[in-house]
Formats: C-alpha cells, structure tokens, sequence
C-alpha cells in the first residue's frame, strides 16, 4: 500500500472485487457480510449484516419481508458504526442505487460524519456495461491506480468483443428468459439484457439500464422463452435449487418451450449476473456457452446446472410490483 493509496472500506460485495481487481487488496481493510471473492479476502472485517434470514425463507417470504422493512422506511441492513469508526477509512465505497442490495447512502453518510479523519464516500451507480467499466475507472483514479484501472477495462472489453465476433454470422438468437427472482418472478433490467444480446440471446424480455420489475405469467407465456436462466439475486446455484421445490412457479409452466425441451439453468446469480464487477463478463461468456455450445462448446457444471424438472412446480404468480 502506497502512501496515496487509502485505506478503503467496500460496502459493496462488487466494488470489493473491483478494488481487488486493481491490486489493492492490501489497501482493503473493512467489507460487508456478503463479500466473498477474491477467496483471499476471508479475513478482513464485516461490517454489516442482514436482517433478513435467506437461508430459511422462501423466495417469496424474502420478497414479503423486504418489502415491509422497505414500506416502514427501515434498512434491511445492519452497519457496524464502531467497527467503521475504528478502521480509519480513507475512501468508502458504497451505492444508492438500490436499498435491497446494500447499506443505504443515508445510513453510511451518517456514520462517516463521526469519523475522525475525513473519509471520501463514493455512491456508484452503474445501470450499464459500460457504467460497469466507467466504474472501475473511477476506483482506479480515486486509489491512485488510474493506470492498472485502464488495463482491466480493455482486457474486459475484448472478451466481450471475442464473444461478439464469435457470433458474428449466427441468426438464432434464442428467446431469453433471465428471471431475476422466482416469487413472484421478476423481469431483467439493468446491464443483464446486454448480457444477453451480447451472448446471442433475444433480449426483448427486460429493459437494459432500467430496475428489475415483476412481471406476470401471461407475460412469460407470451414471451415463450427457448431458454431459462434462473439468476435470482442473491443466489448461487446450490441455493437455487434449494429454493426450487418450495417456490410457486408462474402457472403455466411446464407448458414454455424452454421447460418442455429441458433448458433450464442454474447458475451463480450473485457471481456472474446481480454483482456490477468484473465478473458481470464471465456472465457473458457462461451464457454464451448456455446458448451456442454449437460455437462455444458446452456450459462446464461449476458454471450452469441444467435444472430437473422435478424440482419445478407450477403455480400462479401475477403481480407487477416493482422496486
């Protein structure tokens, strides 16, 4: 750690890999509960928890639960004021973006006002691949690695246009269901959509650059999806699973396209797909492999796991709530 280089606490489990991503895990000394990679990064303080179990609840008991913690003006996250008192930040990092993703905004400047040193607090609020990218820059300015931020960015860009080229000549682009939360289920926004059009999907069912909503059976019928990627937010693929057999799946189901020729994926929602990092473009590559292993050869297990069909229920889920 050099001497421009801050001490920086991520309240964000993307922005902890962003920051790593740089070279400047040393520098790193205060992350959430949920930071969980770079693997190396295990013993460096939590300063927050949830309140809300979702080990134990189901898809939709989570949804009823964040929503009236949300509706009584409350943070479904607990931050550790005198733990962030006592680290001495220089830089945090943290969004406003979402009340569901993270620490509120409000919550962290009011806990950086006591600090005794001045600490810089940075909402990031990327919507895009491109404010992904934008994102990584602006760590890389603001800890003094302008440079090695520049490196990254291009390195991810051409695995993007590697996957572009790739598909160059291909006209089948599967209708794309990306379901963001399985009850009620939820259409994608945000940077998923170009994910998807990226790796040779139909990406009409979302809206990039816009938040997630819930969408509707009738929706999804009409849509009828060649391929379902389950990436709620949150989950791995081991938790998707887990969920599966408890969820109430939109009616209609067994009836899609994607249900019936038996693709239906899981995969780490929270790796590849809910965390605006790095790795939002192994998503990309992962999902090119779901959808032209003709091209790309096919999804490796640690990556996707075609789901059984056994662990699919079919139910009513109609609401069109959004965040």
């Amino acid at each position: 750690m050099t001497e421009q280089t801050p001490r920086i606490v991520s309240l964000l489990p993307s922005t902890t890999e962003i920051v790593c991503a740089l070279g400047l895990e040393d520098a790193l000394v205060g992350i959430t509960h949920e930071c969980d990679y770079p693997p190396t990064i295990g013993d460096k303080p939590r300063l927050t928890a949830s309140r809300i179990s979702h080990e134990t609840m189901t898809s939709r008991e989570i949804d009823h639960a964040v929503r009236a913690q949300l509706g009584g003006h409350e943070s479904i996250y607990h931050l550790d004021e005198a733990k962030l008192k006592s680290l001495k930040p220089g830089l945090i990092l943290t969004q406003e973006l979402c009340d569901v993703c993270a620490v509120s905004y409000k919550t962290v400047q009011q806990a950086a006002r006591v600090l005794e040193a001045d600490a810089r607090v940075v909402s990031l609020e990327p919507t895009t691949l491109a404010d992904i990218f934008a994102n990584i820059r602006t760590v890389g300015e603001l800890a003094g690695r302008a440079a090695k931020a520049d490196e990254v960015v291009e390195r991810l860009a051409a695995r993007l246009d590697g996957v572009a080229a790739a598909l160059a000549g291909i006209d089948d682009r599967p209708r794309t269901l990306m379901l963001e939360w399985l009850e009620p289920p939820f259409a994608p926004g945000h940077w998923v959509p170009e994910q998807v059009a990226i790796a040779g999907g139909d990406a009409s069912f979302g809206q990039a650059g816009q938040p997630s909503v819930t969408t509707t059976a009738e929706a999804i019928r009409d849509y009828a999806p060649e391929v379902i990627v389950l990436i709620p937010c949150g989950y791995y693929k081991e938790d998707i699973l887990q969920a599966l057999p408890r969820a109430q799946l939109p009616e209609g189901w067994h009836d899609l396209p994607a249900v019936k020729n038996r693709q239906v994926w899981a995969v780490d929602a929270t790796a590849y797909f809910s965390r605006p990092g790095p790795r939002v473009v192994d998503g990309v590559e992962i999902l090119a492999r779901i959808l032209h292993p003709e091209v790309f050869g096919q999804a490796h297990a640690e990556e996707a796991v075609r789901v059984p069909t056994e662990l699919m229920l079919a139910s009513t889920a109609t609401t069109t709530e959004s965040f």
